[in-house]
């Protein structure tokens, strides 16, 4: 998944957000990257594509507005999100992701093996939970497109569209990044590790082991618990 693959699924569930009505006016671009975790470059070319799909709708020396005509998609999304709840979205992602991590395990080229290394690689070097964040959502979307069907990668975009606005805006801990040790790193490596030695067996359990993780995180008692929501 390409960095401004990322920024455009990123922008996506911000806009897909209860109060961003139709004419309400998006932040300055540099406190909107920021928000979302991208380059001022990325976010540029996101809403270069939102607005020629008519979600958005600029005013020279006024600013961005999201427009009032949503494709088809969009609505789904943000009316899905809506009546969905944290746990139904984990139930979601416990089905769905280990098998497309099985099958990755058996479709994956040496390309798309060598990109999942780097999303590890560039979750471990964030320095913002925003930025954990993007990597994040880039190694899952990577994992889902190494199984190289387009019908599951289009799964896999909506389930994670829901996800990411569900979950946007929860508590985060009061650290500024995610600490060396923190439990997906490991996990993550584990399950490449599985896709690069082409076993979809180790591939399925491991990807299920690490989004179990990711809900006892989610449903933890206190509020470092719930800042993990979005994490995984």
């Amino acid at each position: 998944m390409s960095s401004s693959h990322s920024a455009l699924v990123q922008l996506r569930a911000f806009l897909a957000q209860p109060q961003m009505m139709p004419n309400t006016k998006l932040p300055p671009e540099r406190e909107l990257a920021e928000q979302i975790g991208v380059t001022r470059g990325q976010l540029r070319k996101a809403l270069a594509v939102l607005e020629g799909e008519g979600l958005l709708w600029r005013h020279v020396g006024k600013g961005t507005f999201v427009g009032s005509a949503q494709p088809f998609e969009m609505i789904s999304l943000a009316e899905i999100a809506r009546i969905s709840s944290p746990a139904e979205v984990m139930r979601t992602r416990l089905v769905v992701e280990p098998a497309l991590c099985s099958e990755a395990a058996v479709q994956a080229t040496t390309n798309d093996i060598r990109f999942l290394r780097e999303c590890s690689s560039d979750s471990r070097a964030a320095q913002t939970w925003r930025e954990y964040e993007s990597c994040d959502n880039r190694l899952h979307k990577a994992i889902a497109d190494a199984a190289n069907n387009p019908i599951t990668s289009a799964l896999f975009d909506m389930v994670a569209g829901i996800r990411r606005t569900v979950v946007w805006g929860r508590l985060r801990p009061d650290r500024a990044r995610p600490a060396p040790d923190h439990h997906s790193f490991a996990e993550h490596d584990a399950i490449i590790e599985a896709i690069e030695q082409r076993d979809p067996a180790a591939a399925r359990a491991r990807m299920h082991r690490h989004l179990a993780s990711v809900e006892r995180h989610l449903f933890a008692p206190d509020d470092r618990g719930r800042a993990e929501t979005a994490r995984g």
